[in-house]
C-alpha cells in the first residue's frame, strides 16, 4: 500500500527517520513528555485560514515552544483582515491528516508552506508523520526543501516567561 508522506520524501530524496508513537500521545506536549523530546526540537505544522471569499489557507511550521503570530505576520502574508487556525475537520479535509500527525509531506492540496526562521536553527526536528501513530525526525533542510517552502522571519513569537 502506498504511503503519500514517505512517497514524497523518497521522491524528493530527503533525509528523514520514522518514529512510532502511541496515538493517544501524539499531541506535541504529551509526545515530548512521554518520549523524552524537547519542545525546542519539536515543530508543529498548523493549517491557518484567512477570512476571505473563498477562504485562503496556508500551512505554517513553528517550534513547539513558540506561538504562531496569526494576528500579524500570518494575516499579512495571507492578505486578509482576519485569520485563525483551521478547525480540525478542515485540517483533515485539506491534508488528509489528523491534528497530532500533520506534516507538509504527502499533502495533495497545494497549500503555501511557511516555516518560522527559528526552525532552521535546530540540528534535528521531530514533526508530525502523517498520522497520529508516528512522527518524523528530520533536519531543517528537509523542511526547507519542500517544493512550496518559504522561510519567514518572525512567523512565530517566543512567549515571555512570567
Amino acid at each position: 500500500m502506498s504511503d503519500p508522506v514517505i512517497d514524497e520524501l523518497e521522491a524528493l530524496g530527503l533525509e528523514y527517520e520514522v518514529v512510532s508513537c502511541d496515538p493517544e500521545l501524539a499531541d506535541t506536549a504529551a509526545f515530548c513528555e512521554s518520549y523524552g523530546y524537547s519542545l525546542e526540537d519539536s515543530a508543529n505544522a498548523i493549517v491557518v485560514a484567512g477570512k476571505a471569499d473563498p477562504t485562503i489557507f496556508a500551512m505554517c511550521i513553528v517550534l513547539a515552544h513558540t506561538r504562531l503570530d496569526a494576528n500579524k505576520t500570518v494575516r499579512r502574508r495571507l492578505g486578509t483582515r482576519k485569520c485563525s487556525f483551521a478547525a480540525a475537520d478542515v485540517t483533515k479535509e485539506l491534508t488528509g491528516m489528523e491534528i497530532g500527525g500533520v506534516t507538509p509531506f504527502g499533502v495533495e492540496t497545494e497549500l503555501p508552506l511557511w516555516i518560522d526562521h527559528r526552525v532552521m536553527d535546530r540540528e534535528k526536528l521531530i514533526i508530525g508523520g502523517g498520522s497520529r501513530d508516528r512522527k518524523l525526525i528530520v533536519p531543517p533542510a528537509t523542511l526547507a526543501s519542500h517544493p512550496r517552502a518559504v522561510v519567514v522571519e518572525d512567523l512565530a513569537k517566543v512567549p515571555q516567561q512570567p
